[in-house]
């Protein structure tokens, strides 16, 4: 019995360091030691679900256990009396909690680690089993007591942010100055009931403007940071009930086993459990640029954010979110996306170019007016000489000024073709959402457009061409063909060898589902399909075989050599065996002798060898994926860190089916079509690579194909650079290639001119996707490595997503091509029309709110409705784009000047003429202009939407977005003229005035129709005014 309550211990420390204290450490106290971490990491559990009042990782509710040591007189052991108490929250008394979890790993603290029995002690108190994983029921009480796996992101911007962006623009706010300035001398001079009218106008158009375009870039916004949560949802396996299986990274939880492969980033702070050759990129987090060495004796600290270079393992998770360094990183980076895209930089350059010319046009249209003005050549609304000298007052000279000063500006807000980075916006944000949903995830706006330059790409073959839906078809025991379950016909020996070299040299896994009576693989594509064979065809039962032998050491999968190994340790008799899989040729090469269907091993000589190899090429043939198994036994006392590869015994060689995917060979022959080589570069042989190219279209079948269409990757590496330079547009197939050889046919692809895209989906693909044009990497099979190195994540791993991305690409250059058509058109004219108008009479025809609605139907409307057209297959019946290609094509600069030509002439007829041709006053005569010129624009938007066809309905009835704008466009011009006379400056139309409208702006038809007949040189139109 305690006879006194003794002082309350640092229980931190006497547990850390318990070697110092006068406890001897018996087997008693470390149960209580045990017992405590329990009963702590429960109580904190239970607490926290009941009571959900503050987060754990800030102020973690945790029981005390209060350690008396006390002398008993009868017996000099010492004893410890234990008492289990609630402590008030808020206070910290050294014991482990979640500050504790996190600092482990975040200081790299390995002795705080011992002192808590490593990996298995805080498994224990997280009640995480090694093996199993959690129990999947805990996962949401875990991510309660712990936190889960997000981090806080700076609040998305509002509409009200792009509003105030929009008022940053300096002619939106000289626009208002003069408005604010008509406003208070029209008020002044007719009153508040009379006098608003044109100053308000303004205004109210200037907001309009402004509220269309904040709308537009709000939601273009929204659609991004969507986009942006789709790419940032990263699957990764994890280990729960025993079951591998894939979850979000966002649902990692404190206590899970996490499988880690090469490529994957590490989701959530946590310990190395076990795993073999694990080298850790921390680059993202250090900045150091050298590999860490993991592993569970000196550093088994893996940290969120870095990526796994090589090696495998499974891990831990002791931190993960805001308690993490990489979610506190995460969460200080805004979302901002300044991007600017290649296209979006020239077209930036236009608008400057042509806003020049607008504010050169506005500055000389300013000073004829003035002059005009102060001259006396001018006349008010009533034929009064506006100017009479001293006799007109300041208000009214400042009154008339600011409405000259304000038609000037509004021709300046007209000729700056503000629309066109608006445009390019729209397209890339409606591409990248109908790209989501044609299995193409962009993650680079800049790889939209340039995927619509693409002349070659390079491809891999599995799981682009190939469904990657692998099955063990075929199995040859040494020089034997074994069928279907071929386990009673092999010899026990033999059939233990396979057993061990498919089982432990792997990086896939068996659940066995004792409710269904079937098992689980999980793993690659190859992994599973073996394993598969392993379990169904050859009765492999891997629990029991673990439980037989011990692994020494690993050597995971290389690309260069083709082959992984494992060395083990078996149980019953001591012995060690060394064993390889990989690439069947290469394994081929190490083996001195086989294994028959007896168990009897048999000597590879030149005649068996020889025959081994033919089955080889014979499977390969057949588009199988030929690997295989071979091993050796080695003496005690042999360095378990290099593994032999010599005198190897042949175990057996496995022929693995992919199908071609479907549409593969259609996909390739429209690429083809669209100028644009295929050329598959794969791992497989030579005899595996001829065969699938050959199915899939990238070689001609039937035909003997020429000697530099088909190379293998050390043949391309070791030619000269010359030869590489003169071969390389010839190869179509390169075959046991490796990534190194992959970057080189890129650059050299690059610098014979070519624009180049390449899938990938490994880590070492990653220098060929960033070196590339575009980079294209698998959603399925790719690593999270390769996909960050990427431009475009095709999810679906089709070789078809991948035709329908570059018909993409084409598309938004198109759209972008049809806008700048349709709006310089508009520029042109109405440029032409008041600076020609303002010279000769001293007054412009379209006014500053007229000028201002054009302004909205061309930059947004006109936008919306040009840049939201679909791909057609037509796209592909051209030639890529060239790289330096003018963004005004001959063909534009022939139909935008047909229309402005016929633009300016009707309206200046109209302008001059126009009273005495319809009998009207001057306001009916602007008003017919302004509903003229704006018909015009709704007329030659459909004749925008085909630059080189000549039926410009085509396809019409798909494009709903298109004929809606073009119907919001006409009832708001009916309102404009019929409802809105003050605002607008208009006086009603009767039908025939609108008829002669309607009528002389359907001529745009024919004229558009007419013109596509003259044929255009080459040669571009402005080169020749350069010259």
């Amino acid at each position: 019995m305690v006879a006194e309550i003794q002082p309350l211990y640092d229980i931190g420390n006497m547990l850390y360091n318990i070697g110092t204290t006068s406890l001897a450490l018996t087997k008693a106290k470390k149960r209580w030691r045990l017992a405590y971490f329990t009963i702590y990491f429960s109580k904190a559990i239970a607490k926290n679900v009941i009571s959900k009042a503050l987060p754990v990782s800030k102020f973690p509710p945790y029981s005390v256990i209060e350690i008396i040591p006390h002398i008993d007189d009868d017996d000099d052991d010492s004893k410890v009396g234990v008492d289990i108490k609630e402590v008030p929250d808020h206070h910290f008394y050294g014991i482990i909690d979640q500050t504790q979890l996190v600092n482990i790993v975040q200081n790299k603290d390995l002795e705080t680690l011992r002192g808590l029995d490593g990996v298995k002690g805080l498994a224990k108190a997280l009640h995480t089993h090694l093996e199993n994983g959690i129990d999947g029921h805990d996962v949401n009480e875990r991510a309660t007591v712990f936190g889960s796996n997000t981090y806080e992101k700076p609040p998305p911007k509002g509409l009200f942010y792009f509003v105030a962006e929009a008022f940053k623009d300096v002619t939106i706010l000289i626009l208002m100055g003069c408005a604010v300035l008509s406003l208070g001398f029209g008020i002044k001079e007719d009153g508040i009931k009379d006098g608003w009218y044109e100053g308000g106008s303004i205004l109210i158009a200037v907001f309009l403007v402004i509220v269309v375009s904040a709308v537009s870039n709000f939601r273009q916004e929204k659609q991004f940071d969507s986009l942006s949560k789709i790419s940032n949802n990263i699957k990764i396996d994890v280990v729960r009930e025993g079951r591998r299986q894939k979850v979000s990274i966002f649902d990692i939880v404190v206590g899970d086993i996490v499988v880690l492969n090469v490529g994957d980033q590490i989701p959530a702070d946590g310990l190395f459990i076990d795993g073999h050759s694990l080298l850790v990129d921390e680059s993202s987090m250090t900045g150091e640029s050298d590999q860490i060495d993991v592993n569970a004796v000196s550093n088994p600290f893996l940290i969120s954010g870095a990526k796994v270079a090589d090696g495998h393992c499974r891990m831990l998770v002791l931190s993960v979110g805001m308690n993490t360094t990489w979610g506190k990183m995460m969460s200080s980076i805004t979302g901002d996306n300044n991007e600017q895209t290649p296209l979006q930089s020239r077209l930036n350059k236009l608008t400057s170019s042509i806003g020049k010319v607008g504010l050169a046009v506005a500055i000389l249209v300013l000073v004829v007016m003035l002059i005009r003005y102060f001259t006396g050549s001018t006349k008010d609304e009533n034929g009064k000489q506006e100017y009479n000298g001293k006799h007109t007052s300041v208000s009214e000279i400042l009154d008339s000024v600011t409405g000259i000063f304000s038609a000037a500006v509004t021709i300046v807000v007209v000729a700056i073709p503000e629309g066109l980075p608006l445009a390019v916006t729209l397209t890339l944000a409606y591409s990248m959402k109908r790209m989501m949903a044609d299995q193409a995830m962009v993650r680079k706006l800049s790889a939209c457009e340039t995927m619509g330059s693409a002349t070659v790409i390079c491809t891999d073959k599995t799981g682009t061409l190939t469904m990657n839906q692998m099955t063990v078809t075929k199995f040859w025991l040494g020089l034997e063909y074994m069928g279907e379950h071929s386990s009673k016909a092999i010899a026990l020996q033999v059939l233990e060898l396979l057993h061990e070299g498919v089982g432990f040299n792997t990086t896939g896994t068996v659940f066995k589902d004792t409710t269904r009576m079937v098992s689980e693989y999980s793993g690659s594509p190859t992994e599973k399909a073996i394993l598969s064979w392993a379990v169904e065809d050859l009765d492999m039962d891997m629990e029991k075989m673990k439980q037989g032998s011990t692994v020494l050491h690993v050597e995971t999968f290389n690309s260069k050599k083709k082959r992984s190994g494992v060395s083990i340790r078996r149980k019953d008799d001591n012995t060690i065996h060394v064993h390889w899989k990989g690439a069947a040729e290469m394994v081929l090469a190490m083996c001195s002798k086989y294994y028959n269907s007896n168990g009897c091993k048999m000597v590879i000589d030149n005649d068996s060898r020889k025959q081994l190899e033919n089955i080889i090429e014979g499977m390969a043939a057949g588009s199988l994926r030929c690997i295989a198994f071979a091993y050796k036994k080695v003496q005690e006392g042999t360095d378990y860190q290099t593994l032999t590869e010599e005198g190897l015994t042949l175990l057996g060689i496995v022929g693995l089916k992919d199908p071609c995917r479907p549409g593969s060979k259609k996909a390739i022959e429209n690429c083809r079509s669209a100028g644009v080589e295929i050329k598959m570069i794969t791992g497989d042989n030579v005899f595996t690579a001829k065969a699938i190219a050959t199915e899939c279209g990238i070689l001609e079948p039937g035909q003997e194909v020429c000697e530099d269409e088909v190379v293998e990757g050390v043949q391309f590496r070791n030619f000269t650079d010359e030869e590489r330079m003169q071969k390389v547009d010839r190869i179509r197939v390169m075959a046991r290639s490796s990534p190194f050889d992959k970057l080189l046919m890129v650059k050299c692809l690059k610098q014979k001119g070519h624009v180049v895209a390449v899938t990938g989906d490994g880590t070492n693909d990653a220098p060929a996707l960033k070196e590339a044009d575009i980079g294209l990497s698998m959603g399925i099979q790719g690593t999270e490595v390769a996909k960050q190195s990427s431009d475009i994540v095709i999810l679906d791993d089709d070789i078809a997503s991948v035709s329908t991305v570059l018909m993409w690409g084409r598309c938004v250059y198109t759209n972008i091509q049809k806008f700048i058509q349709f709006q310089l058109t508009v520029n042109v004219a109405a440029l032409v029309i008041n600076f020609i108008a303002a010279v000769t009479s001293g007054a412009v025809p379209l006014t500053a709110v007229q000028l201002l609605w054009v302004n909205l139907i061309m930059d947004t409307l006109g936008a919306l409705a040009l840049a939201t057209e679909g791909p057609t297959k037509e796209l592909l019946n051209k030639p890529p784009v060239g790289r330096v290609e003018p963004l005004i094509t001959n063909i534009m600069w022939r139909n935008l000047l047909a229309q402005a030509i016929f633009q300016i002439t009707v309206l200046l007829t109209f302008q001059f003429k126009g009273k005495a041709i319809f009998n009207v006053d001057e306001r009916v005569k602007d008003t017919i202009i302004f509903n003229t010129f704006v018909l015009c624009q709704v007329f030659n938007e459909f004749n925008s939407r085909k630059l080189e066809k000549r039926n410009i309905f085509k396809g019409i009835h798909k494009n709903r977005l298109f004929i809606g704008i073009i119907g919001i466009t006409l009832i708001l011009q009916v309102v404009m003229v019929e409802f809105l006379k003050k605002f607008a400056d208009t006086e009603r139309l009767n039908g025939v005035q609108w008829g002669i409208c309607i009528g002389i702006a359907a001529l745009s038809w024919p004229i558009g129709w007419v013109v596509k007949l003259i044929p255009v040189p080459n040669k571009p139109f402005l080169s020749y005014i350069r010259c």
